[in-house]
C-alpha cells in the first residue's frame, strides 16, 4: 500500500500547488510584458527614425537584472524565509515583529505604522493593477484594427464590472482553471519570444548589466523616468511573499525557476529582438510578436490572463482587510467566506465597492495603459521597501542572522528599493499622487483606529471592577439565580463586563452558570485545536474562557461553544444567552479632535453580534457610554 506521504504523492502535490500558484501568485508579474518594455523604451526618449538598438539593449538589461535582484534574490531567496508559521505578507511580518517586541518598546509604534503603511500601499496597488492590466490587454484591438480604438475603454469597463460583480460568489469553482490558463499564458509568452529571438539572436548581449548602466549614464537626463518605467516589470513580485501561505515556499520557487522567470525573459527579449528589426512595432511590441493568425487568440488569452491577475490582487485586498480586522488595525467589517473548504477565500463587500469605484475612475480618467503607467509603481515600490526594512530587522535583530553578512545585503536591497521608489515619486504630479493619497488616507484611518482602540481598552480597564473583587461581594449578598447559561463577551477575562453589571442592576438576577468569554486573535496565522480554549473555573459557578484564533482564521463563537460542550460543559444550546456590550464612545474635550476619526469608525463599524457570528435569537445587546 502506498502511503499518502510517499515521495510520489508529495511530488504530485508539489506539481499541483505549483500549477495553482501560477493563477494566483504570478498573475500580476506575468501580465507585465503587455506594457513594461514599451513604456520603458518610450521613457528613454525614443523617437521615430532614431537608433533604437542601444535603447532596447539597455532597457532589457535593466529589466533582467531588476527581476534577478528584486524578485529572485530578495523575495525568492531571502524574504520568503521570514515566514510566520508558513504565512507571508506584510501583516504576517508585522505580527512576528510585534510579538518579539515588548509592549513598551520604542520600536513598537514604528513597526505598527510601517506595517499599516505597507497594507495601505497594497490597497492602492489593488486599484491600479486591474485598471492597467485590463486596459493593456484590450488595447490589442487597436493592433487588430485602428478603428477599434474608441471601443477600448467601454470594453475594459465591461470586463472590470463583470470581474467585481462575480467576486461575491467566490473563486472556488472558476479558480480551478486559473492555473492551467496561466500555464498556457506563460507558455505562449515563452514560445513567441523564443521564435523572435531566433530571428535576431544578437539581442542576447543585453544580458550583460553593462548595457543597462551605460543607458542610464548616456541618458542621465531621463534616467529617473527610465527606472520609474522599468519597475513595471517587477510589479507583482511582492505577491510571492504575500501568498506564500496558500501554496508554500517550494511550489512558488519551482514555478518561478522552471516556468515564470524563463518565459518572462524570453518574451521581453523577443519583443526587443522584434524592435531591433522593426522599430515601428513600438506601438505595441507585445501583440506585434504574434503572427496574424494568432492575434485574436492572443487578445482573448491576454484578456483572460489580466482578469485572473486582477482577481488575484482583489482577493489579496480582501485577505489583507480581514487580517487587519483580526489584528485590530481597522474596525470590524462584514467578512463572508465563499468556500467552506478554503479559509483564504473571503469576500468583503465594502472593500469590493471601494476598489470597484477606484478602478472605474482610473480607467475613465487615464483612458490608456500608457497614461496609467504614470500612476503605477509608487505603491508597489513603497510596499517592497517596507518588506525589505521589516524583514531585515526581523532576520538580523530577532532571528540573529549573521549581521556582518546580512546588514550590508539588506542595506543594498533597501537602496535598490529606494532608487525605484524615488524614480516613481518623480511621476507624482502625472498620476502618482493617486496611490499616495489613498495610502495616506488609509494609514490615517488605521493609526487613528489603533491609537483610539488602545485608549478605549485603557478606559474600560480604569472604570472596571476586578472579577475577584466582584466574586467576593457575592459572598456577602448573592442575587437570585435563574436557570440557563449566560455567556458574556469580554475584552479581558479578569474584569467584570459592563453588560453583566447593567443586567444585574436592572434585572436583579444572575444566571445559574456565567461564562466570561474572551475571543483573542493571536500573532500567528493559525491555532492548533489543542491550544484553542483555556478554561478557568471560579467561585459561584463563574468560568473565564479564553478562545484563541489565528489572524488567518474565521472568528466564530459557535465553534468556541462546540469546544466548550465537548470538553467541559454539557449544556443545551437552547439554554444559552449571549450578552454583548454595545458601547457609545465619546471623547473628552482635550482629545476630541485627535480621536474623532476613531469615534466615527467605532460608531459605524459592524456590531460584535454579527462579527462573532452569534445567533440573533440567542443575543442580547446592552448599551452604555464610555469616555476616552
Amino acid at each position: 500500500m502506498t502511503s499518502v506521504h510517499s515521495p510520489h504523492s508529495s511530488k504530485k502535490n508539489l506539481y499541483a500547488l505549483s500549477l495553482g500558484a501560477l493563477g494566483v501568485v504570478f498573475g500580476d508579474i506575468g501580465t507585465s510584458p503587455l506594457y513594461a518594455l514599451k513604456v520603458s523604451i518610450e521613457s528613454a526618449g525614443f523617437k521615430s527614425g532614431a537608433d533604437i538598438e542601444p535603447l532596447v539593449q539597455g532597457v532589457l538589461s535593466l529589466i533582467t537584472w531588476s527581476l534577478v535582484l528584486v524578485v529572485m534574490i530578495k523575495y525568492v531567496f531571502i524574504i520568503m524565509k521570514a515566514d510566520n508559521k508558513g504565512e507571508g505578507g506584510i501583516f504576517a511580518l508585522t505580527a512576528l515583529l510585534s510579538k518579539a517586541l515588548k509592549k513598551d518598546s520604542r520600536y513598537r509604534w514604528f513597526v505598527i505604522v510601517a506595517g499599516a503603511l505597507g497594507a495601505a500601499l497594497f490597497f492602492g496597488d489593488s486599484m491600479i493593477t486591474p485598471a492597467i492590466s485590463v486596459l493593456s490587454a484590450v488595447e490589442g484591438l487597436k493592433v487588430l484594427s485602428p478603428d477599434m480604438a474608441p471601443y477600448v475603454v467601454p470594453i475594459a469597463l465591461a470586463l472590470i464590472s463583470g470581474l467585481f460583480a462575480i467576486e461575491r460568489f467566490g473563486t472556488g469553482k472558476i479558480g480551478i482553471v486559473f492555473g492551467p490558463v496561466m500555464l498556457v499564458w506563460f507558455s505562449a509568452l515563452g514560445i513567441l519570444g523564443l521564435l523572435s529571438i531566433m530571428n535576431n539572436p544578437i539581442v542576447l548581449v543585453s544580458l550583460n548589466p553593462i548595457y543597462g548602466v551605460n543607458l542610464l549614464i548616456e541618458h542621465s537626463g531621463v534616467a529617473v523616468a527610465i527606472l520609474g518605467s522599468v519597475v513595471l516589470a517587477v510589479t507583482g513580485g511582492e505577491a510571492l511573499y504575500a501568498d506564500m501561505g496558500h501554496f508554500g515556499l517550494k511550489p512558488i520557487q519551482r514555478a518561478w525557476f522552471f516556468l515564470v522567470f524563463p518565459c518572462l525573459l524570453l518574451n521581453y527579449f523577443g519583443q526587443g529582438a522584434l524592435l531591433m528589426s522593426l522599430p515601428s512595432a513600438i506601438d505595441n511590441p507585445f501583440y506585434r510578436l504574434a503572427p496574424d493568425w494568432a492575434l485574436i487568440p492572443m487578445l482573448i488569452l491576454a484578456s483572460i490572463a489580466t482578469v485572473i491577475a486582477s482577481q488575484a490582487v482583489i482577493s489579496g485586498a480582501f485577505s489583507i482587510a480581514t487580517q487587519a480586522v483580526r489584528l485590530g488595525y481597522i474596525p470590524r467589517l462584514r467578512v463572508r467566506h465563499t468556500a467552506a473548504e478554503e479559509i483564504g477565500q473571503v469576500y468583503v463587500s465594502k472593500i469590493n465597492i471601494f476598489l470597484f469605484a477606484g478602478v472605474v475612475m482610473l480607467v475613465l480618467g487615464f483612458k490608456s495603459s500608457e497614461n496609467l503607467a504614470s500612476a503605477y509603481g509608487v505603491s508597489v515600490t513603497g510596499a517592497m521597501a517596507i518588506d525589505t526594512l521589516l524583514a531585515g530587522f526581523l532576520m538580523v535583530f530577532v532571528r540573529k542572522w549573521n549581521k556582518w553578512l546580512f546588514v550590508p545585503l539588506f542595506g543594498f536591497l533597501f537602496l535598490i528599493d529606494l532608487v525605484f521608489l524615488g524614480a516613481n515619486l518623480f511621476k507624482f504630479l502625472e498620476g502618482g499622487w493617486i496611490p499616495v493619497c489613498v495610502a495616506l488616507v488609509l494609514l490615517l484611518m488605521m493609526v487613528s483606529w489603533i491609537y483610539g482602540r488602545e485608549k478605549l481598552l485603557k478606559a474600560r480597564w480604569s472604570s472596571s471592577i476586578l472579577l475577584v473583587d466582584f466574586l467576593k461581594s457575592l459572598d456577602l449578598q448573592l442575587p437570585p439565580r435563574v436557570s440557563g447559561t449566560a455567556i458574556f463577551m469580554v475584552p479581558h477575562d479578569n474584569i467584570v463586563p459592563n453588560s453583566l453589571l447593567h443586567n444585574l442592576k436592572h434585572n436583579k438576577v444572575l444566571h445559574e452558570r456565567v461564562v466570561l468569554m474572551n475571543m483573542e486573535t493571536v500573532n500567528s496565522p493559525f491555532v492548533a485545536d489543542s491550544e484553542r480554549v483555556t478554561i478557568q473555573h471560579r467561585e459561584h459557578n463563574f468560568h473565564s474562557v479564553n478562545v484563541r484564533f489565528g489572524f488567518m482564521e474565521d472568528v466564530h463563537v459557535m465553534r468556541a461553544v462546540a469546544f466548550l460542550r465537548a470538553r467541559e460543559f454539557h449544556f443545551s444550546l437552547s439554554e444559552i444567552s449571549f450578552f454583548v456590550g454595545k458601547e457609545k464612545v465619546v471623547a473628552r474635550h482635550s482629545s476630541a479632535f485627535l480621536l474623532s476619526p476613531f469615534i466615527y469608525m467605532h460608531r459605524s463599524m459592524q456590531g460584535a453580534t454579527e462579527y462573532f457570528q452569534i445567533p440573533f435569537n440567542h443575543a442580547m445587546e446592552i448599551g452604555g457610554y464610555i469616555e476616552v
